[in-house]
């Protein structure tokens, strides 16, 4: 059920008038209400990619081919700079590979992600994106990888998809509902939390939020599920947009879907 009239103005307006690309996804859980804008353009994926990197480890981890518990023994040549920890700790480090997923996902850490890509293979990744049904998702670099960057091979993500895949993993169909509930759980404890949470996170019922962020050079995303009384998900995508612009209408929109979505009906 799309949103309809004002409301869809209201939900999208703001979004419309940012420059560059901008895709927005908004889904209630619960009715199935929904409001979208170029919902299905293709963007850089930033670190939005690394929720499907995570897909592929628990999808491992469900079919028995990959322990959760493995040792991965942190080499400096693994390391590389930006968001995240490992890269900032003695060398030698011993990490579980759930501690990698929940490092890549929490702190975003870019170190954690390239570790986990060269672990799960990129072709077998993109295997269990297609298997699943998403044609315009795609992993084709590690993280900080500039050379590809310069060559333009970059990752790509649609706000669509990524609502695709948070709805599943809400309704415990991504993997296993073992799994879905416990890829929630990481989400939850996003430690990045300047965007879609901004304003919910001062409420005094201080409201779950399970989402991930992604940012670089005239790009930054926010994706999740925001628990609402009733739940919806909602995905924010900006390519060569004006990023501080774009965040301020990710935390006021939020916001706004929150109150709406937090009224009691009848």
């Amino acid at each position: 059920m799309r949103l309809t009239g004002s409301l869809e103005e209201e939900v999208t307006e703001k979004i419309r008038r940012l420059p560059g690309k901008t895709g927005f996804y908004y889904e209630n859980l619960v009715t199935g209400e929904r409001a979208a804008h170029h919902e299905d353009e293709r963007m850089m994926a930033a670190s939005v990619i690394k929720l499907f990197v995570m897909t592929e480890a628990f999808v491992r981890f469900e079919e028995g081919t990959l322990s959760s518990d493995r040792i991965i023994r942190m080499k400096r040549e693994d390391c590389v700079p930006s968001c995240g920890a490992l890269t900032y700790l003695h060398d030698g480090i011993e990490v579980t590979v759930l501690d990698l997923v929940t490092l890549m996902i929490i702190f975003s850490d870019n170190t954690a992600t390239n570790v986990l890509i060269d672990l799960l293979g990129i072709e077998e990744i993109n295997r269990t994106i297609r298997r699943m049904g998403y044609r315009d998702t795609v992993l084709q670099r590690k993280m900080y990888d500039t050379e590809k960057s310069k060559q333009g091979i970059q990752n790509y993500i649609t706000a669509a998809e990524t609502g695709r895949l948070l709805r599943e993993m809400y309704q415990g169909r991504l993997v296993s509902r073992q799994a879905s509930e416990k890829m929630i759980s990481i989400l939850k404890n996003q430690q990045l939390c300047s965007k879609i949470p901004f304003y919910l996170q001062a409420l005094p019922e201080e409201p779950e939020i399970a989402h991930k962020t992604g940012e670089d050079c005239g790009i930054t995303h926010d994706v999740g599920i925001v628990y609402a009384k009733q739940p919806f998900i909602v995905c924010y995508c900006g390519n060569d947009t004006d990023t501080p612009a774009y965040e301020r209408v990710m935390a006021e929109t939020s916001l706004w879907l929150y109150h709406r979505n937090s009224e009691v009906r009848v």
